[in-house]
């Protein structure tokens, strides 16, 4: 994780658990036809044919280990700081600087990016209350620090996701400022380009992994799960705690 002293807010950790993830996204104002599931294998067909297409984006949840610390050194070695912001971004990237709300952010980048964007509820719409609505309206056009400090002042966003957090089936910890020992980061593919990107708020900014997506590919695609399969490998068996979940169509929703 980051360094907390970047940090100026703590959260307590959500749990990976796709029925959290999607209660969420549908309180903060995202379509009821999209949800989270489970990815439960990265190469078995038959599992991987019960996760509903088309994926939008995956969030990996993984050991904060000095393996992964290692990677994203070496893959960030030549990047700066981010400091893009309007309607021309590439990928949608937000800085992360509320401590253990990196489950909170993978969710930001993965429906603000690609496809997924489109089924997020227009602010003021006479739907519904869309908190996702308005704060994207209010923070594309703004850098990275105007965007975190948004973020670090919606209310409703606070709510929704305090609320969030007690549920599921893991003991959240009393204190919001303990550190927890894995971390969540997201992959999307840009609407712009077709690039897959690795969203981490921890990080400088989003990481152009390139073309590795095809133009009708998804993100259950060999390109992704390859990359992922990566992020395993590196633990070379000494840590595996991960799971992995992928934004995709709500196949419980009755009208959809």
């Amino acid at each position: 994780m980051t360094d907390s002293k970047q940090y100026r807010k703590h959260f307590i950790p959500l749990e990976s658990n796709p029925i959290v993830f999607t209660d969420l996204i549908h309180k903060l104002g995202v379509s009821q036809s999209l949800a989270f599931s489970d990815v439960l294998s990265l190469d078995d067909q038959e599992l991987l044919a019960f996760v509903p297409r088309p994926v939008y984006a995956l969030v990996l949840v993984l050991p904060d280990s000095a393996a992964y610390a290692k990677h994203k050194a070496e893959e960030e070695s030549g990047l700066v700081e981010y400091a893009g912001s309007g309607a021309g971004e590439d990928a949608v990237w937000f800085k992360q600087t509320i401590n253990n709300a990196c489950g909170l952010y993978a969710i930001l980048h993965a429906v603000a990016n690609g496809e997924a964007r489109e089924y997020i509820v227009p602010h003021q719409s006479a739907a519904q209350d869309s908190t996702l609505g308005k704060i994207l309206e209010d923070v594309i056009p703004l850098a990275p620090e105007g965007r975190a400090l948004a973020l670090e002042g919606s209310g409703e966003l606070e709510r929704a996701y305090a609320a969030a957090a007690t549920q599921g089936d893991s003991v959240a910890p009393d204190n919001p400022e303990d550190e927890v020992d894995v971390h969540y980061i997201c992959f999307v593919k840009s609407a712009r380009s077709g690039h897959l990107y690795r969203m981490d708020g921890d990080s400088k900014g989003p990481v152009d992994l390139g073309p590795g997506v095809g133009p009708d590919e998804d993100l259950l695609s060999e390109g992704a799960l390859g990359v992922v399969r990566e992020y395993i490998l590196r633990e070379k068996n000494q840590n595996l705690r991960f799971s992995l979940m992928a934004l995709g169509p709500n196949n419980d929703w009755d009208d959809y």
